[in-house]
């Protein structure tokens, strides 16, 4: 037997042809089942339609829901921005950004106000949503009522009755123990005077974003199997006491570091020079696109 084939190179793998995948990686039926469900979704805002999730090449809890939603929605003309956090350069957000753009050759951006889908984990952009656009959010636990109630079959229940004491009763030991509403992230919203909603782990601070924005919500959880939305023009109320209302975030006399913005949402980031706490948005495209106005605005009063 020759033996001199076991010292020859392996030939090398054809890369595999872009054109194999559907548009979009999913197939058209898991498509249209995902775009039904979203449009009960829309017709009954803050209510959770289940849905048959997909695999696929991420794992479960890192983003699978709300690309589902993204996947089955965008079309050839769309451009989409895909963030983590505020960040449009985390590992999550290049990754899932990446296997839009590889399976179907639509456009992507960082500027919000570029793009007619944006996903998010996490964060809702600074910019403005117009009507028109799209905003899809990841979400890992869409069942507000999941810590009071872990049952699936009683939570539904609860929802069919209008039954939120456990939820309120909640609020109110936290004000007991610690004086004030300690929820941050996640905080639970009263959709359409009708459902409350689980906002995704965005903070309190994006929550007044989803009440009357002119654009369209979409949230998903692909672990859960559940799709809910906020439709344009929608109350959404937090929940709050009389006299206990609801508060955002407060960042008195602080500003980013970066583009000197008051009135972001800020990251505490420790400097790596000089070891302090400083802030600075957690926006980073909106925090880059500020920076970058300002300064060709110096420049120009300086030409």
């Amino acid at each position: 037997m020759d033996n001199s084939s076991k010292n020859q190179p392996s030939a090398q793998l054809p890369a595999f042809p872009k054109h194999a995948y559907n548009f979009a990686f999913l197939d058209e039926g898991s498509k249209r089942e995902i775009r039904r469900k979203t449009l009960k979704a829309v017709c009954i805002p803050g209510y959770q339609v289940p849905f048959a999730s997909r695999e696929l090449p991420i794992g479960r809890g890192w983003g699978t829901g709300g690309l589902q939603l993204t996947l089955s929605l965008i079309g050839r003309e769309d451009v989409v921005k895909v963030i983590d956090q505020g960040n449009d350069d985390s590992v999550n957000a290049v990754s899932i950004r990446k296997l839009i753009e590889e399976t179907s050759g639509i456009g992507t951006t960082e500027d919000a106000e570029e793009a007619t889908v944006i996903q998010s984990r996490h964060r809702v952009p600074e910019d403005k949503l117009r009507a028109g656009q799209i905003l899809v959010l990841q979400v890992p636990q869409p069942e507000p009522l999941r810590k009071v109630e872990r049952s699936e079959r009683n939570t539904r229940r609860l929802h069919a009755e209008m039954d939120y004491s456990a939820i309120w009763l909640t609020l109110y030991e936290s004000i007991v123990k610690w004086g004030s509403i300690t929820l941050g992230a996640d905080y639970p919203v009263l959709v359409h005077g009708r459902y409350i909603m689980a906002p995704s782990p965005i903070p309190r601070w994006d929550n007044p974003k989803l009440h009357q924005a002119e654009h369209l919500t979409l949230l998903g959880a692909g672990r859960e199997k559940k799709i809910y939305a906020v439709p344009p023009y929608t109350n959404v109320v937090p929940l709050q006491f009389e006299d206990y209302p609801f508060e955002i975030e407060r960042f008195d006399g602080k500003s980013c570091r970066r583009c000197g913005s008051a009135h972001t949402f800020l990251d505490e980031v420790t400097d790596g020079a000089t070891g302090e706490i400083v802030h600075q948005c957690s926006d980073t495209a909106y925090c880059r696109k500020t920076t970058e106005g300002r300064e060709s605005h110096a420049a120009t009063i300086h030409a």
